[in-house]
């Protein structure tokens, strides 16, 4: 027998009696968010974002945006510049159900100190996130010896979005106080992720793409023969 029809005579029952049937509420759950954002329920907010394709970052007063692109001219990274502070971003694929900020976590620590760093899970302000420090090599200068690894501090902050993983990483000074991280944690929160319709493969980077400004600059600068690499950097309004 269908459902349906022995609730409806259980209700015609209790009003035969005198009774009034429970109300029947249906509650929706809706997470709350302070951002970062989907792109589905980004905010009006007034503030003016820059466009890589998949990811709208913030044009932060005093912040520097800078895009790493390889030899296809491909968008392969993010940083945000505050001072000495970088905030470096980067958005894969997520499965429909559950997220991947817990495995992921677990990765990083591990990586990390079998690479002579350290990292701990810490509570946050986006909440579990890694912090301590990692071993990096710094740049290396033409004519010079290789500059050996210097230890720099670091934390690594995740959010778990419909069908999306957002990662910043944020080192320098701010990844050692509170004071020095607000800007970046502030720009962290206002990115907004455009997941798309396409399907991907979990953990697979999102394509992100040049603004047409930097586009056409690559390009002019190719053109008169010079090597390619990050576009010029884009400071914020403000800065």
């Amino acid at each position: 027998m269908p459902f349906g029809r022995r609730r409806n005579r259980i209700d015609r029952t209790l009003r035969e009696r005198g009774v009034p049937p429970e109300p029947q509420h249906k509650v929706r759950e809706v997470e709350q968010t302070t951002g970062p954002w989907d792109a589905t329920d980004a905010p009006d907010d007034g503030t003016p974002r820059i466009d890589l394709g998949s990811l709208r970052l913030p044009a932060v007063p005093g912040t520097e945006l800078r895009v790493d692109v390889n030899a296809q001219q491909k968008v392969v990274g993010a940083t945000l510049r505050y001072g000495d502070s970088l905030l470096q971003v980067a958005v894969f694929a997520a499965p429909r159900a559950g997220g991947i900020w817990d495995d992921v976590r677990a990765d990083l620590a591990r990586s990390a100190s079998g690479q002579g760093g350290s990292l701990r899970e810490v509570e946050g302000p986006f909440g579990p996130e890694l912090a301590g420090f990692v071993r990096a090599v710094p740049p290396g200068q033409p004519g010079q010896p290789a500059p050996e690894p210097v230890r720099r501090a670091a934390r690594f902050v995740g959010v778990d979005g419909p069908r999306w993983f957002l990662r910043g990483m944020i080192s320098g000074p701010a990844a050692e106080g509170p004071e020095a991280a607000a800007a970046l944690e502030q720009a962290f929160r206002q990115i907004v992720v455009v997941r798309g319709t396409a399907p991907m493969p979990v953990r697979e980077q999102l394509p992100l793409t040049l603004p047409p400004q930097a586009a056409a600059q690559l390009a002019a600068q190719q053109g008169a023969g010079r090597p390619g690499g990050a576009p010029p950097a884009a400071p914020a309004p403000g800065a």
